[in-house]
């Protein structure tokens, strides 16, 4: 899918916009990345929702999986 944003934290903004409720499962109340989720631009992990992004970077968001 495609989103557009200048910074990390505008894209999953954009994703919010389409997507009401999703942000709220990757970013905890301060603001943060939780800590079972792992977002990569140009395949570089980053936890900074400031990071600048370019119109063409690929950003790749991956949630952990577990159960029993």
């Amino acid at each position: 899918m495609e989103a557009r944003g200048a910074t990390l934290a505008e894209l999953l903004a954009d994703l919010e916009g389409r997507y009401p409720g999703i942000r709220f499962r990757m970013i905890d109340e301060q603001d943060a990345i939780r800590r079972h989720i792992k977002i990569f631009v140009n395949q570089e992990q980053t936890r900074d929702l400031g990071a600048a992004l370019a119109a063409n970077d690929e950003v790749v968001i991956v949630g952990a999986l577990s159960g029993g």
